[in-house]
């Protein structure tokens, strides 16, 4: 496929400053930095998808037993004696 962009002078500029620094042409860049950004994209997506199934699929009470084991854990491993999770603030803060 070829694509034809139109550049702002300040985008150009700083395509060409950033494959000068990488050794390379500006083509090359913007090729392989638009490469990398649709590889995060999917990584995002995947994550996202995972985070979906355990909502879907999800256990409701086992959810909640390992909520309630987290917050208890986070808050028993702190160098301060400040909860982060204070159970006069459930349902308001968190």
């Amino acid at each position: 496929m070829t694509l034809t962009l139109t550049l702002s002078p300040e985008v150009e500029r700083r395509l060409q400053a950033a494959a000068a620094n990488h050794g390379v042409r500006p083509e090359d860049f913007a090729l392989d930095v638009l490469q990398r950004g649709l590889a995060v994209q999917a990584n995002h997506q995947s994550a996202a998808d995972v985070l979906q199934s355990w909502i879907d699929h999800g256990d409701a009470a086992e959810q909640r037993e390992t909520y309630e084991l987290l917050t208890r854990a986070l808050d028993e491993d702190r160098p301060s004696g400040r909860k982060l999770f204070p159970p006069e603030l459930k349902g308001v803060t968190w």
